[in-house]
């Protein structure tokens, strides 16, 4: 129904009015329990309302939590001290994911208005340094989850810092971080013991030293993620594996170091894992991954992209041993042939959780093993990128059979025959053009 304009001057008129309808019969109590429900954007556009509601939408206790990468992130500094004078020790929670602009001066005031603060997250502002650290330890001993992630300027001060100021800090990313060292992972490990989650990702001087006294004191560890710390070695893996039995999360991937000695380890200590990756580790073998399948029973997920070494062995053992696996990546696993996926398709996790397989640059993949793989009810996606002898027909038979399965995958054009009576072309047509 289209409203007259006259309706729609009255309907304004209404909510604007400081004795409006719904004033007087909702106490401010339960005006404000229901705001406190609101996000961000709702509670800015119910401070428009009137005076009464402005007051009520923009009180400290209904902004607990704040997300502004959901609504805004190109905010400047000025944004966040308003909102710290605002907010005060009633905030909780703050992501300022993406805000690029968010420099040290903003954040201190921060961390003096808002010292009740447990989770931030300031993943990409990149104007952070070691300044805000040191300001979170000074006045934020409640903080414990802090996401640094792509902070590039963070050092080894600031794992200092948290470790002198905030001891029940339990979540701690600094990911592309690549100025942290060992001396900064050992501080923070000896002064916050609570720690069960540790992202290092692209942390290249996060070294054997570092994970192994990480390891020794903090011993509730259940995520770990290392990918492209490439100096870690089996010495690493094997502390980490025998003070941390609670480990559920473990990424290793680009640790070329490492041999079937991690996994032999992890399979002896770590029954709780339930997602492995460790793509590019190319010196794993069959022999690890089987420790593995008859010992991680909960293994959900696992990436075993370009272990070039493993084999149809491999497949044979987690379709057996790991019944709850719903993900596996086994791109440029070229020794990977049509057997394997036979014995995967034929094994309990294949029926009933089975939901994404990668196949990419797996060469002796055929169409016998996409038929193989019709029992897995719950396959959701497959990969078949330069699988060079897989056709469109085995395809189209697959999704027959499962027609809700999305396949990525690749053909590549068919380089055209030489003219007749003409000589051969010396390159086919994707070269000439170029």
């Amino acid at each position: 129904m289209i409203q007259s304009k006259g309706n729609k001057l009255e309907l304004r008129r209404v909510f604007m009015e400081e004795e409006a309808l719904i004033n007087k019969k909702l106490p401010k109590e339960l005006l404000l329990r229901i705001f406190s429900c609101l996000d961000v954007v709702s509670l800015c556009r119910c401070a428009q309302v009137s005076k009464s509601w402005n007051i009520l939408a923009l009180d400290g206790s209904n902004w607990q939590r704040i997300d502004l990468f959901d609504f805004q992130t190109d905010v400047e500094g000025p944004v966040i001290e308003n909102l710290s004078r605002r907010c005060g020790g009633f905030l909780r929670k703050l992501s300022l994911r993406g805000c690029q602009s968010i420099a040290d001066g903003s954040m201190k005031l921060f961390a003096q208005l808002c010292n009740n603060v447990e989770d931030l997250n300031l993943n990409l502002c990149k104007k952070i340094t070691d300044s805000t650290c040191q300001a979170l330890s000074k006045h934020c001993p409640k903080l414990q989850r802090l996401d640094l992630g792509s902070c590039t300027v963070i050092s080894d001060l600031s794992l200092k810092a948290l470790a002198d100021g905030c001891p029940a800090l339990t979540h701690l990313n600094i990911s592309w971080c690549e100025n942290v060292t060992q001396n900064g992972v050992e501080a923070l490990a000896r002064g916050c013991p609570k720690l069960r989650s540790f992202m290092c990702c692209g942390c290249t001087q996060v070294n054997d030293a570092a994970v192994n006294v990480l390891a020794e004191h903090c011993n509730s560890l259940e995520v770990v993620n290392l990918f492209g710390c490439n100096n870690i070695t089996d010495e690493a893996v094997t502390r980490l594996a025998d003070n941390c039995y609670g480990l559920r999360y473990l990424c290793l991937s680009g640790c070329p170091l490492l041999t079937d000695t991690s996994l032999i380890v992890l399979a002896q200590q770590c029954h709780l894992l339930s997602t492995l990756e460790v793509a590019g580790c190319s010196q794993f073998t069959d022999t690890g991954f089987q420790a593995l399948a008859r010992s991680c029973h909960l293994l959900e997920k696992m990436d075993l992209e370009e272990c070039i070494l493993i084999t149809d062995t491999t497949l044979m053992h987690l379709g057996m041993g790991c019944p709850r696996l719903e993900k596996l990546s086994l791109s440029h696993c070229e020794l990977i042939t049509d057997e394997g996926i036979r014995h995967l398709g034929m094994s309990p996790c294949a029926a009933e959780n089975l939901t994404v397989l990668e196949l990419d640059n797996c060469p002796l993949i055929t169409d016998a093993s996409l038929d193989n793989l019709v029992s897995c009810h719950n396959l959701q996606r497959i990969d078949l990128y330069d699988c060079q002898l897989i056709t469109h027909t085995g395809i189209r038979r697959l999704r027959s059979n499962l027609p809700n399965i999305m396949v990525h995958a690749y053909f590549a054009p068919v380089t055209p025959p030489p003219a007749v009576g003409g000589t051969r072309q010396r390159y086919c047509r994707c070269c000439v053009i170029l």
